[in-house]
């Protein structure tokens, strides 16, 4: 049988496994669009489970600890990939429910149910992805339990057939089959199945090879401190900064003086290639943004002091209790949630209505959780939350079923001038229904081009890009290639101006863009399009784009 201490400890395991090959999985992307990459987004989902498991006492049930995973999970999850995940070990937690411990068909019973949970969820479901792999996972384990007793038996079978179906996914994805690669989030879920697969049949919790394995807490011999302590800064930030070229000479004295102004505890060690920061804050999305003026963040860990003191005793006493996010009542109708990254994208939402924005985009996927605590920071009785990125809005629609005393509606915009266009759009009289659909609308009517680099080497339409090189997104296709930003952000909006009739263009620059960029940018479509065409410019500040623009 299975336990629910093994339960406990197989999640633990699981989270220190995938976090060890991260990397790997993040290597298999193979869009060269930096994105919030797919190992890291599974292995944080998960890694927010496993910090609740290790709370767990020895003898807590199947079904407690599979309902605290899937609560952590759901919380945790971060882009399509985190989503997905935890949707499979809510179906999980909902075939091991009423169970002490699970049997062999229980244990099909959970698969059945988790693959159930993740279909259900994905409007259009792709095979050769983590989808099939667990699909077929689920195919073996009910076989197997028609024929074997022994749930180890049935969980291996799942496994096996796991990985014959992630190796076979690249002849369902000829874009895999190109690249030579199998599907990231297929091999995500491998990992996860192969850390839990080690302490079931061998007792053994897979330990991270970094050293910052997650244990078991000992219940019996924990004290713990008075929750009712103040911790005046809430959220710990640790992260590596490889130094882009154009950060080589700058001084990361001004980046600790910044993070001194807002947190304490603050350590940055500068030496010729990387940065090194610790930090406690309120604001670790600022801490995030301050540090990307300085190159790419590597090993990234955020982690909720106050949730982290006051479940520990929640873990003792109170099981499946979690700690609320500030909650301002509802008392306005309407409320806006956006979701975006740099200063000034920042203020634009705020200055159109964004009652809370939440820090967070390419590369940096806000987690179920994130978005959650805003919207209860929101006081409105309907929250239109609008993600602005195709890789948040599975987590944002996660919130929906969280929220029992405000409406949520969650607009499914992909780009920032579609939240823009979108929120512009309301109309305060109208009843939420209508104001969804005109808000969608507008949003739809935007077409959007955007500037950035390649973050590895690939190939798109038969043409090769090699890492670092600009390339210009049209619609999120990638349209052009070249190394100069100006001529590739010009080149996007004169194919988007010949794809339809407009009159405005948006011109948002940003990190690694100056304002005189922008203004050659604006002459030059001057020049071609003539000046019955309006083009405002906008200093967005975001990282990772060095021009977001649209046409209306």
């Amino acid at each position: 049988m299975i336990t629910g201490l093994m339960f406990r400890d197989s999640i633990i395991s699981a989270a220190n496994n995938l976090a060890n090959s991260r990397q790997a999985v993040d290597a298999l992307n193979i869009f060269p669009v930096p994105d919030g990459d797919t190992g890291t987004n599974m292995s944080m989902t998960i890694g927010a489970a496993a910090k609740e498991m290790a709370a767990l006492p020895d003898d807590c049930t199947i079904e407690e600890a599979s309902a605290r995973c899937a609560s952590a999970l759901l919380r945790g999850a971060r882009g399509n990939s985190g989503v997905i995940l935890s949707l499979i070990f809510r179906g999980f937690s909902k075939g091991f429910k009423g169970l002490k411990e699970a049997g062999a068909k229980d244990i099909a019973n959970a698969f059945k149910e988790g693959v159930d949970a993740a279909y259900k969820a994905v409007m259009k479901p792709t095979e050769g992805t983590i989808l099939t792999v667990v699909r077929e996972a689920k195919d073996a384990a009910c076989e197997m339990a028609k024929i074997q007793d022994d749930p180890l038996e049935v969980a291996f079978a799942a496994l096996q057939a796991g990985k014959e179906a992630l190796a076979k996914t690249p002849e369902l994805l000829p874009v895999l089959k190109k690249a030579g690669v199998v599907d990231a989030g297929g091999q995500g879920l491998i990992l996860v199945f192969e850390g839990m697969e080690s302490v079931w049949h061998n007792g053994v919790i897979v330990q991270a090879l970094d050293g910052s394995s997650v244990k078991p807490v000992d219940i019996s011999k924990k004290t713990v401190a008075d929750a009712s302590d103040d911790i005046e800064f809430g959220y710990c930030s640790e992260f590596l900064i490889e130094k882009s070229d154009s950060a080589k000479e700058k001084d990361a004295l001004k980046l600790r003086a910044y993070l001194e102004s807002i947190g304490d505890c603050v350590v940055v060690v500068d030496d010729s290639d990387i940065i090194k920061v610790h930090v406690h804050s309120n604001e670790p999305g600022n801490v995030i943004q301050a540090a990307l003026k300085y190159g790419q963040l590597i090993n990234i860990k955020i982690d909720n002091m106050r949730y982290q003191h006051a479940n520990a005793e929640l873990g003792v006493s109170e099981g499946e209790k979690v700690i609320e996010p500030t909650v301002l009542q509802p008392e306005n109708d309407y409320g806006f949630v956006s979701v975006c990254a740099g200063d000034g994208i920042t203020e634009l939402f705020t200055d159109i209505g964004a009652d809370v924005v939440v820090s967070g985009g390419q590369t940096m996927n806000p987690s179920t959780d994130d978005i959650y605590s805003a919207v209860m920071n929101t006081p409105a009785k309907t929250v239109f939350v609008l993600p602005n990125n195709k890789n948040i809005i599975m987590a944002a629609e996660q919130v929906i079923p969280l929220v029992s005393d405000r409406k949520v509606i969650v607009l499914q915009t992909k780009t920032i001038p579609q939240g823009i266009a979108a929120m512009l759009a309301f109309e305060y009289d109208a009843s939420p229904e209508d104001n969804q659909m005109t808000m969608l609308t507008a949003a739809e009517s935007v077409e959007t081009s955007q500037v950035t680099f390649a973050a590895r080497d690939s190939e798109v339409d038969g043409e090769a890009v090699h890492e670092g090189q600009i390339m210009g997104l049209c619609n999120g296709k990638i349209k052009f290639l070249g190394d100069d930003k100006v001529e590739i952000a010009y080149k996007t909006i004169i194919r988007l101006f010949k794809s339809s009739m407009h009159s405005l263009i948006t011109i948002i620059y940003g990190e690694g863009v100056t304002e005189e960029d922008a203004l050659e940018l604006e002459t030059k479509l001057k020049k071609k399009l003539g000046d019955d065409v309006d083009i405002s410019i906008v200093n967005g500040g975001q990282p990772i784009y060095y021009f977001i623009n649209s046409v209306e």
